[in-house]
């Protein structure tokens, strides 16, 4: 009796925990809304316990009526989940924009934007796809306060370049969305250029006792071409670093600056 009640015991257990791990690989419908002026975008997609959302569709409502809905092409795109749904006027023709934020999935990478906008000829939605890289940090703001917004990035070209992944360190990226195009805009904000520079001098000289802080002088150089400085920052930069791989340090770094068009 005693065998049997503990055998029944540890089945009853097995059964739970069969029935706990059916239930938890049940997908689960969600939805998430974000909406502008006349403009509504609506994301559904089926949750599990796993990684990845499964059958992601994106619908759009414009004055009340759907114009668009369609699922997202995950092998296009690389779709794993999404980390945000905004709609805002990127572009101040009053008609907002639809910006789909995407994970791809792994331990750092990807994030990038779908970016949707209405064609008022066509009476339709066309999108660009925009890569942020591992970090998909960005943020949406007006930076010089002119009614425009821009989105303020990093420069993810630069990960693992002259460091791992945690020691690694970016120049400053600024875009601007226009007319359905992503246009790189970082050398006409020299002050936010200037500052992002000087703060990464600045962790240079704290950091440079650990790896001799080779990813931060990279990122600095790269903020120095942008506001046109490239000699004075290769001053600074070769009085600074006195590692024995100097020499090839700078040869990778000035190779790795003109392929990133850095230098012009």
């Amino acid at each position: 009796m005693k065998v049997r009640s503990i055998f029944s015991l540890i089945m009853s257990f097995a059964i739970l925990g069969a029935a706990s791990c059916f239930l938890g690989g049940v997908a689960k419908a969600e939805t998430k809304t974000a909406e502008s002026g006349n403009v509504r975008a609506e994301v559904s997609f089926q949750s599990t316990s796993g990684l990845c959302s499964q059958n992601p569709q994106l619908k759009l409502v414009r004055k009340g009526q759907t114009v668009f809905n369609q699922n997202i092409p995950k092998e296009e795109v690389g779709y794993c989940r999404l980390s945000d749904l905004q709609v805002r006027d990127l572009d101040k023709d009053n008609e907002p924009e639809i910006i789909l934020d995407i994970f791809s999935g792994g331990a750092h990478c990807c994030t990038f934007s779908l970016i949707y906008r209405y064609d008022a000829k066509t009476q339709k939605y066309t999108a660009i796809t925009h890569p942020w890289g591992n970090g998909g940090r960005y943020g949406i703001e007006d930076v010089n306060k002119d009614g425009n917004l821009e989105f303020v990035d990093r420069d993810d070209r630069f990960a693992y370049k002259f460091s791992s992944y945690a020691g690694s360190r970016y120049p400053l990226q600024i875009w601007q969305y226009r007319q359905g195009k992503m246009i790189d805009v970082t050398r006409r904000y020299s002050q936010q250029v200037k500052n992002h520079a000087d703060q990464l001098w600045q962790e240079y000289t704290k950091i440079k006792q650990f790896d001799g802080g080779k990813a931060a002088l990279a990122a600095y150089l790269a903020d120095k071409y942008l506001l046109g400085e490239g000699e004075d920052g290769w001053r600074r930069v070769q009085e600074a670093y006195k590692e024995s791989d100097r020499s090839q340090f700078f040869t990778e770094l000035r190779k790795f600056l003109g392929e990133t068009g850095y230098i012009r």
